[in-house]
């Protein structure tokens, strides 16, 4: 190749995308509406000792396990990040992560906000982005009309919440999931999907 044939700019390497933000704010929908994106995306599960609720399929929506497994995991050095929220544990699982990226994938996972802060100290080359609520009171009403906390349990998630918007300097993007549009919290996270495979200096991502 001549200097003249040369690329302008190397083209960009695989993207670790970070979801995170408040719970409630529709991350899972979210990244169910990625599935269709028209970039091709790897989704690795959430590994979780949380029981499963009603709808969700194990190796889809999360990778169900025992506290006893998940801490083997843990002792194996198996999971990039690992939390304990809400009595229940949480991990990503290393391995799936590794051999996406070294094949050349685009990477997303879901991680809390306390998940999100580990993996930034390990990788900062990732892309974090924060899914919120455009309002506390919006918050609040997604999760009343969920039902799936106590009133004790509502009233803790409210004040993570406030904790978590504290981070959101950590953070490189914040998309908002407003009512009923969910289409264009799923548009403006394909937005920076594209805008990141455009970086005049691309990520470099060392797993």
């Amino acid at each position: 190749m001549t200097r003249r044939d040369a690329p302008i700019n190397p083209p960009a390497g695989p993207l670790l995308i970070v979801l995170s933000g408040l719970s409630g704010a529709g991350k899972d929908a979210v990244l169910n509406r990625l599935r269709g994106s028209r970039y091709p995306l790897e989704f690795i599960v959430t590994l979780t000792t949380r029981p499963r609720r009603p709808g969700e399929e194990d190796g889809y929506h999360y990778r169900f396990t025992t506290e006893a497994d998940f801490k083997a995991m843990i002792e194996g050095g198996g999971l990039l990040e690992w939390a304990s929220v809400y009595s229940n544990l949480y991990g990503v699982p290393k391995e799936p992560v590794r051999q996406a990226l070294q094949a050349g994938k685009d990477v997303i996972i879901k991680v809390d906000v306390q998940g999100a802060a580990t993996i930034k100290k390990l990788l900062p080359e990732a892309v974090f982005i924060f899914l919120a609520t455009p309002s506390m009171e919006d918050l609040a009403s997604r999760l009343r009309q969920r039902r799936t906390e106590s009133p004790a349990e509502l009233e803790l998630r409210l004040k993570t919440a406030a904790s978590e918007m504290e981070k959101l300097p950590l953070f490189d993007y914040m998309v908002l999931n407003r009512e009923g549009e969910l289409e264009r919290a799923a548009a403006d996270i394909e937005a920076i999907i594209g805008a990141e495979k455009r970086r005049v200096r691309p990520r470099r991502l060392t797993v």
